[in-house]
């Protein structure tokens, strides 16, 4: 298999274990299975009579709900392919002259960290910053294959698009402040805050009087037998949520602006293509974001709601190897 296809596989396996991750979270399956990597020391869900029993055993306690398992299970097989085709991806291109050598190393060690960072999500009971570093973990990972298919395929703009190339520090504002929001996506949603504010635009009451930085960001929250549902008080909750709030206005304008130049200055069609995606990405995650307050977290709309911010940082990713990727 060619190295750029195999890289397009990989990419499209990185989108189904982000949305695959994101459906398990917001399904509150994250706990399906409460050991790694089997699920009740099966390499499947448990069903049969004497694998329950078996369960009952050596997980006293626990109930096997075969829908959330199946969710978790599913989420790790598909995961476990694409390590298979990350390792597939380092071999080929520490066999080819051509190809580079570090960043694929890079990706085979970051996939191995998020594999830990797999287990750990479990064996620390859906801990929150493990959970956010899990969710970045999927980003990055998704970022730096994109990355590396355009540096294997030899994408530049012929004669580069010297108009845009002012805009370059732009871009990569816009890349920094979509991964701050990510973050801060994900903290939201391990904290369970998504519905912390029901009223638009920010939340409902006296709101300002009420943030509370200090405990919302805290990476430590004490020792609890879980951490499924959360932990913190509404307040903390609050404030994270609308943290979020801030953090989607100061990215719709940066990355809106951005595109916007991208739209009316660029020379390449590449870019101006790219331009009408971004605007586009960002008119439905602003739109989706909105879904979710006013609908109260359909869970469709939620998951739809990762894969915008994952098209929006793949386009961005784009948008700077193209403006700083030497002529």
């Amino acid at each position: 298999m060619a190295l750029k296809t195999l890289l397009k596989l990989t990419l499209v396996f990185t989108l189904m274990v982000i949305i695959m991750g994101a459906y398990t979270r917001l399904s509150d399956a994250g706990l399906g299975c409460p050991d790694w990597p089997g699920c009740y020391g099966h390499i499947k869900v448990p069903t049969a009579d004497h694998e329950l029993a078996k369960v009952e055993t050596h997980f006293p306690g626990h109930t096997v709900e075969p829908e959330k398992a199946w969710l978790e299970m599913i989420h790790r097989y598909i995961a476990s392919g694409l390590g298979v085709l990350v390792i597939i991806i380092l071999a080929s291109c520490l066999k080819s002259r051509e190809a580079p050598n570090k960043l694929p190393l890079f990706i085979f060690l970051l996939i191995l960290f998020q594999g830990a960072l797999g287990a750990w999500t479990v064996t620390m009971k859906l801990m929150p910053v493990v959970v956010m570093s899990h969710l970045l973990g999927g980003f990055t990972l998704l970022s730096l294959l994109t990355l590396l298919y355009l540096r294997t395929s030899g994408f530049r703009i012929p004669g580069g698009d010297s108009p845009m190339r002012a805009y370059r520090t732009l871009a990569l504002a816009c890349l920094g402040v979509l991964v701050a929001q990510i973050l801060l996506g994900g903290w939201t949603s391990s904290n369970y805050a998504a519905l912390a504010c029901t009223e638009l635009p920010f939340c409902e009451g006296d709101w300002s009087q009420n943030l509370r930085l200090a405990d919302a960001f805290s990476p430590f929250q004490g020792t609890h037998p879980s951490f499924e549902f959360g932990v913190l008080d509404y307040h903390a909750r609050m404030t994270i949520h609308v943290a979020h709030r801030f953090g989607a206005m100061i990215t719709a304008g940066l990355v809106g602006l951005l595109a916007i130049r991208l739209l009316r200055r660029a020379h390449s069609s590449a870019l101006r293509s790219a331009g009408g995606v971004l605007l586009l990405l960002l008119a439905l995650q602003v739109a989706l974001g909105i879904s979710n307050v006013v609908l109260g977290l359909p869970l469709v709309v939620a998951v739809a709601h990762n894969l915008g911010a994952a098209l929006l940082l793949v386009t961005l990713v784009f948008i700077n190897y193209a403006l700083w990727r030497k002529v």
